[in-house]
């Protein structure tokens, strides 16, 4: 099995627990003091890119990761001549083709477009109480800098303060608050998409939604994800709010209403309750029953009045994959993310995260052949997000071309919010009076950020300056230090963007092709179908040498 190394010496950073295949920490922890690449990256910025201790080393790149199949054996194209993609202003000029010309700019819908500033999406956010604590940060944060973000699954269901009369919702605090965070600071970039599971249905989210914003919103429908096949599940530590989510008619487990449970959680031998969601689809036999039932609620959202729809599908089988592809292009929606197995943002059991449904790579090479059938069959393919396990720019860039041209965003879960947490832990410390209402979990500052950064926010943030002066002095008083780190690690990863981007002379995002990669072994090529890297213009590089 190939390991991932925990330390990397060449950028100063240091996994706590061990790193995935995305360089996060399988366990990432909102209280954690550093320093994966992202964490160190939510305030360092783009010079997290760069080897530390410059005029006093050398470094050398490992080129280790040439066994298997994973991300991590894709790797990028270099080409020494030529130029495409420059905007309309500029030439092929030395002078004009510099990394930062590089366009991060991209677009998804088909008949109603949605701007992203750069090709990244955060993943579902939803009832999971790690999401609801640090919302702000990731709102404003995906806000000031011009991505989307995705409310997840059950948000309604489990707020206590939401009223629903009839089974529909009259009353929603918490998704109110989630979105009006956004919209506060959207300024025409980015979009906020409200995900809706089999309860969400049936409590009216869409009716709600479109009857109070309009369309501020998109609407999304959810299949799965790639972190369980069993639906959303948070974990509540209340006997109390236990039986308040089963009145909700949610499965709680074990049952908060038996009488010999209860007696076991008064005793401490059951300390916590785990909330579920329901499987859809279980009443459908058939591919053919599937589509009647996908295209009915499709047609029920839009004559609701929603004119931008997307759907979620998770790590499931070729069967599941091709239904999504060819139902969602049939139904013209929006964006159709894919998310291969191995991330996760919430409560996720171990063992089946770690075993169940296909890896990201294997279920995005296919998803790739599959658009490409329907493309040659004369179909307008369905936009799509990649997503699962995908944390860095380079990981961007390689989901990117291997899906070229179907895809056009990244969806990135724990990456995006580790700056959200770093920055309330971060506030909490500097202004103590805020430590509970962010959430801040440090009682100090680790010595190694005042040492390296410093003891204020515009010593500790690189992009402070950045995020100021687009807002304004005044306003950012209102803006958490969380939404700073999303911006500064934001930057980050646009400026690694640009340079690979730059390296392969492809000035904007939607120029990117499979031929930008290669693969590092047989096995990666054979089952992603990216040609080997000493096959690609093996053939043209012969005819050079034979040339007279």
């Amino acid at each position: 099995m190939l390991q991932y190394q925990k330390n990397n010496d060449v950028l100063g950073t240091v996994n706590r627990g061990n790193p995935a295949e995305s360089g996060l920490c399988t366990l990432c922890r909102a209280d954690c003091n550093g320093k994966c690449e992202n964490w160190m990256a939510s305030m360092k910025g783009r010079k997290i890119l760069y080897p530390r201790d410059f005029g006093k080393v050398t470094a050398g790149s490992s080129n280790i990761n040439h066994i298997g199949v994973s991300y991590s054996n894709i790797r990028i194209q270099g080409y020494n001549y030529g130029a495409s993609g420059l905007a309309v202003n500029l030439t092929n000029n030395a002078d004009d083709c510099i990394f930062p010309n590089v366009s991060l700019e991209t677009e998804f819908g088909k008949t109603h477009k949605t701007k992203s500033r750069i090709p990244i999406m955060t993943g579902a956010l939803g009832s999971t109480f790690i999401a609801q604590k640090y919302w702000r940060s990731f709102a404003v944060g995906a806000a000031l800098v011009g991505f989307p973000i995705v409310v997840g699954e059950n948000v309604v269901g489990i707020d206590k303060d939401a009223v629903i009369e009839n089974g529909k919702i009259v009353k929603a605090p918490e998704l109110d608050r989630r979105i009006e965070e956004y919209l506060k600071y959207y300024d025409g970039y980015g979009a906020i998409i409200i995900q809706m599971n089999v309860e969400d249905t049936r409590n009216g989210v869409a009716e709600y939604v479109i009857n109070k914003y309009g369309d501020n919103v998109i609407i999304e429908l959810k299949w799965g994800q790639g972190a369980k096949n069993i639906g959303g599940e948070i974990q509540v530590n209340s006997l109390e709010y236990a039986l308040f989510l089963k009145d909700r008619g949610y499965i709680v487990d074990p049952d908060p209403s038996i009488k010999e449970v209860q007696e076991a959680f008064k005793a401490g031998a059951i300390k916590a309750f785990a909330r579920h969601s329901r499987l859809g689809y279980t009443d459908l036999n058939s591919v053919d029953e599937v589509r009647e039932g996908f295209m009915k609620a499709i047609d029920g959202l839009r004559s609701l009045g929603y004119k931008r729809i997307t759907l979620k599908t998770g790590s499931y089988g070729m069967e599941a994959l091709a239904m999504a592809i060819k139902f969602a292009t049939e139904a013209k929606l929006d964006l159709l993310t894919i998310d291969g197995s191995g991330g996760g943002t919430g409560m996720s059991p171990w063992n089946m995260m770690e075993s169940w449904g296909v890896p990201s790579i294997n279920l995005h090479a296919k998803a790739y052949e599959y658009g490409k059938i329907l493309e040659d069959l004369g179909y307008d393919v369905v936009d799509m997000a990649f997503a699962g396990g995908l944390a860095k720019e380079d990981q961007i860039f390689k989901a990117l071309a291997l899906g070229a041209p179907f895809t056009k965003l990244v969806c990135m879960g724990r990456g995006l919010m580790i700056p959200a947490f770093l920055g309330a832990n971060i506030e909490g410390v500097l202004y103590p009076d805020r430590k509970d209402e962010i959430n801040g979990n440090w009682n100090s500052m680790p010595k190694h950020i005042l040492d390296e950064f410093g003891g204020t926010p515009e010593k500790i943030f690189a992009g402070y300056y950045d995020v100021k002066k687009k807002i304004g002095e005044e306003e950012m008083r209102n803006i958490p230090l969380g939404a700073i780190a999303v911006w500064t690690l934001a930057d980050k990863l646009s400026a690694g963007l640009q340079q690979l981007m730059a390296g392969v002379r492809k000035f904007n995002v939607s120029d990117i092709s499979r031929d930008d990669i290669f693969s590092a072994n047989r096995e990666t090529e054979k089952e992603t179908g990216i040609k080997f890297m000493t096959d690609v213009k093996d053939e043209i590089a012969k005819e050079i040498l034979k040339r007279k």
